[in-house]
């Protein structure tokens, strides 16, 4: 036993716990924690060991799993990724264009395609397709600088997705030439060549694409323009049928009629195709121009006639297509023409024989009406500007600055005719908008703008013509107070106006657009309501050759009143033109409202069943209008032209701030700075 001393002075008692370790853990015990990689590595794989073989082969799957799953994910998602990289290098490596005086717009215009058909309306037209790709520009939009190279096809207008052809590449060298040169008041750039196309340096074989600036979401067709094309093929159904290569047709008899033996319809429905995008039928009548249209040959043509349909509807559609054979076709045409201008007055005979190089006025008088010698200029000066020829721009110049000079005008309204042997005014007294001297005031404007509006001689002309016409033609008609252009002889006025007047409202429009006084466009605005009844007051909606207002309210009377001899209706595009301009210039849904009555009425009263449409006798007989067996060229070249560009809302289809029409409805470019 222990005494309490004992316990007292003995050291307190332990208690010990035995531990085993395996020799890995006693050497880390030896050794210590570090933490390092080889530690943790090991530790792991002693883990995965103490596994069971089911529970290591689930994980082995789920890792094959997630990987197979990453690379599917990146296979899908690295297309994508490359495009919007590329796309975004593609927009860095892109250069705005180069400052400096040039043509309106560099860009060739796109190739037409073979047009589609609006669903259910025309069941013999191929289905429209999508817009695809969004990126390809709508055309015809745009002039080149250089001249237009030989069969240059882009991709379709109405954005189908076949491509044929696309624009040859020249666009480095174009940014490099920085220097101009200035001609006659219009300036050009020096690239601008002036020889033949022989001369003209060789494509590139390597394509280009639309530059990026000139790229943009193409515009569908609508019913409208649909409705149009189809008219169009209609009425060259039967041209091709019955008239193919004469001047044109008569659709009721199923045969032709010649004026020049030249084509007529042919040549000015050929920028029309190319609008519309009637590939198809352009490639015909380019092969019937290559191998059949031949200028040498014994016949007399009328000058004025042959310049605005031939050597215009040649310029234009070279300008469009970009094909060479209708720039040497409009040399030919234009040099042959030539002699008309050899008088003593350098006012021009009316009639050339294109075959033998002579000239001469009517058989009747030595007189020359002033719309024919003044109504020239845009096509001869545009002619001059692509061969570097002056001596086309100056013998029209020289008419020009000749009846700027001229006495017996009327507060700028001039007369009808004028002799060629003395250069002076006849038939004095006299004084209409109407025919004979329509197109001079049309051209005094359109020149001024083809120039770049420069030329102060003629912008002065025609601004004192309006005042004229403001001052002494003007009337208003009851019972509806329509503003009408009257006429005037020695002093007498006239509540007579032709249709042809209504090439009015849509001149004064441009005139405003190009930044003339406001009030031309109120007064557009009125005489196109006026133009409209000419059509909406007759029984069948069509507008006869002329109309007589009434100036004093009359029961039972409307404002229009027609005469038996005037009720003939030509499938004349006046009105429909100065639509289109009102429509591009205004936005106005009206215009295109009233267009698309006039089409109607043109179908229902004018349409030939085996193909064409005709010129009518009698507008206020909708029973029997009384067809007369012709269809004028210009119901293709014109009429059908401003009807599908009035339906479009695309404003760069025949942009007006790049091209001016010519008189019979070809677009020529403006010679403008950029």
């Amino acid at each position: 036993m222990y005494s309490a001393a004992a316990a007292a002075a003995s050291p307190p008692r332990r208690d010990f716990i035995s531990v085993t370790l395996s020799p890995e853990e006693a050497a880390v015990g030896a050794g210590g924690y570090n933490n390092s990689k080889a530690w943790r590595r090991r530790s792991c794989w002693r883990k995965w060991k103490q596994l069971s073989r089911l529970q290591r082969s689930v994980i082995l799957f789920l890792f094959a799993f997630l990987a197979v799953c990453g690379v599917i994910s990146y296979t899908s998602m690295g297309e994508p990724w490359k495009n919007i990289t590329s796309k975004s290098s593609d927009d860095q490596d892109s250069e705005p264009e180069i400052p400096g005086l040039k043509l309106a717009n560099p860009a060739v215009l796109p190739a037409p395609q073979k047009a589609d058909a609006n669903l259910g309306d025309y069941p013999e037209l191929s289905p429209q397709k999508p817009p695809k790709p969004p990126h390809i520009r709508r055309g015809p939009p745009n002039l080149q600088i250089k001249p237009p190279r030989k069969d240059v096809w882009l991709k379709t207008r109405h954005g189908t997705s076949r491509v044929v052809e696309e624009l040859v590449q020249a666009d480095k060298e174009e940014k490099t030439e920085k220097s101009v040169i200035s001609w006659r008041g219009a300036v050009i750039e020096p690239d601008q060549s002036t020889e033949p196309p022989s001369s003209q340096k060789k494509e590139s074989e390597k394509p280009s694409s639309v530059e990026a600036e000139d790229q943009k979401v193409p515009v569908p067709i609508n019913d409208r323009q649909m409705a149009v094309i189809e008219a169009f093929r209609h009425a060259w159904k039967g041209y091709k049928e019955f008239a193919w290569g004469h001047d044109e047709l008569k659709p009721l008899s199923k045969s032709y009629s010649e004026w020049f033996g030249l084509g007529l319809t042919l040549i000015d429905a050929l920028d029309t195709m190319w609008i519309l995008g009637l590939k198809e039928e352009f490639e015909e009548a380019r092969k019937w121009v290559a191998n059949n249209l031949v200028f040498d040959k014994n016949v007399d043509v009328n000058l004025f006639e042959s310049t605005i349909r031939i050597l215009g509807g040649l310029l234009s559609t070279y300008h469009l297509s970009g094909d060479s054979l209708f720039l040497e076709k409009a040399k030919d045409i234009g040099n042959r023409l030539m002699p008309a201008f050899r008088t003593p007055s350098k006012i021009p005979y009316s009639d050339v024989n294109i075959g033998r190089g002579t000239a001469h006025p009517p058989r009747w008088t030595s007189d020359s009406t002033v719309a024919e010698v003044t109504s020239i200029q845009l096509e001869f000066r545009e002619l001059s500007r692509l061969t570097g020829d002056p001596k086309f721009q100056k013998a029209v110049d020289e008419v020009m600055k000749h009846v700027h000079t001229l006495s017996g005008k009327n507060d700028g309204l001039v007369p009808m005719f004028i002799n060629t042997n003395s250069g002076q005014f006849t038939h004095l007294g006299v004084y209409t908008l109407g025919a004979r001297a329509d197109s001079y005031y049309e051209y005094l404007l359109k020149q001024w703008i083809q120039g770049g509006k420069k030329e102060n001689e003629l912008l002065e002309d025609y601004m004192r013509a309006i005042e004229g016409v403001k001052q002494h033609l003007l009337q208003r008609s009851q019972p509806k107070k329509l503003t009408f252009v009257g006429e005037l002889a020695h002093g007498h006025f006239s509540a007579k106006m032709d249709h042809l007047v209504c090439f009015l409202p849509g001149t004064l429009a441009l005139g405003a657009h190009n930044g003339l006084t406001a009030d031309h466009m109120k007064l557009a605005e009125a005489l196109i309501e006026t133009c409209y009844q000419m059509y909406a007051q007759v029984e069948t909606g069509l507008s006869p050759e002329i109309v007589h207002f009434n100036l004093h309210a009359q029961k039972g009377h409307k404002d229009v009143e027609i005469k038996p001899a005037d009720r003939h209706n030509l499938l004349r595009p006046e009105t429909v033109e100065s639509l289109f301009y009102m429509y591009r210039f205004t936005g106005d849904k009206k215009y295109q409202d009233w267009g698309w009555e006039i089409l109607q009425n043109f179908n229902k009263y004018t349409r030939v069943p085996t193909g064409g449409y005709t010129s009518i006798n009698n507008v206020q007989n909708p029973s029997n209008p009384e067809p007369r067996d012709k269809m004028e060229s210009f119901f293709l070249g014109e009429t059908l032209k401003y009807m599908f560009l009035l339906f479009s809302d695309d404003i760069d289809l025949i942009n007006l701030d790049k091209y001016v029409f010519n008189t019979e409805a070809h677009p020529l470019p403006i010679w403008v700075p950029a």
